[in-house]
């Protein structure tokens, strides 16, 4: 059962985080923030990952603690969910297309986390999204999920479509990772023996 449940409560954020690697991609995400609403829709959709997540934050302050606690909530999820990783792909890619924003996703389930960003969001605003948040979630999903994560804009002006790409592009990447590998469905995918 490729399944996890992870709740995690600060001073700041109250959050559950309930997923389904083996699902056909539906979700129901209500975190106070519409636009990453939107965004982790996006990811459910295309990653075909079950996900349900709800979360309370200092929306007073800003939306920063939200998205960035939510990251980690998945990232740990993820984590959990893949257990031991042994049949997984574990590698995925996507260039993403969409509109004028082109967004290629690399990424490897390695454990090791590391994030290589290079996007660039040309507003400060999404609706009243705070863009540089994309990439706190990320930040915080790749560290958490031990993700190696690189996400790099090939083209684009529209703020919203490249952050949907980017979206896009991680969850066709991650959908391809997660799978399980039928000709080594019985092994973990590395020399090492352990991921």
């Amino acid at each position: 059962m490729r399944q996890a449940r992870i709740a995690r409560t600060t001073a700041e954020t109250e959050i559950t985080v309930e997923i389904d690697l083996d699902g056909s991609g539906s979700y129901d995400n209500a975190t106070g923030v519409g636009f990453f609403d939107h965004m982790l829709d996006q990811l459910a959709r295309h990653s075909l990952i079950d996900m349900t997540v709800r979360a309370k934050g200092d929306y007073h302050i800003d939306d920063h603690h939200t998205v960035e606690d939510v990251g980690i909530a998945l990232g740990q999820a993820l984590a959990q969910a893949l257990g031991d990783k042994k049949g997984i792909r574990r590698y995925g890619e996507c260039h993403l297309p969409m509109d004028d924003a082109q967004v290629r996703c690399a990424l490897d389930l390695s454990g090791r986390p590391f994030l290589v960003w290079n996007l660039e969001l040309p507003t400060p605003k999404i609706g009243s999204f705070d863009t540089e948040l994309v990439r706190e979630f990320f930040q915080a999903f790749s560290t958490h999920g031990g993700i190696t994560l690189h996400v790099d804009q090939l083209h684009g002006f529209n703020s919203h479509h490249i952050a949907e790409a980017a979206f896009k592009a991680v969850a066709r990447a991650l959908r391809v990772a997660v799978e399980t590998d039928p000709r080594k469905s019985d092994a973990i995918p590395s020399t090492k023996g352990a991921l």
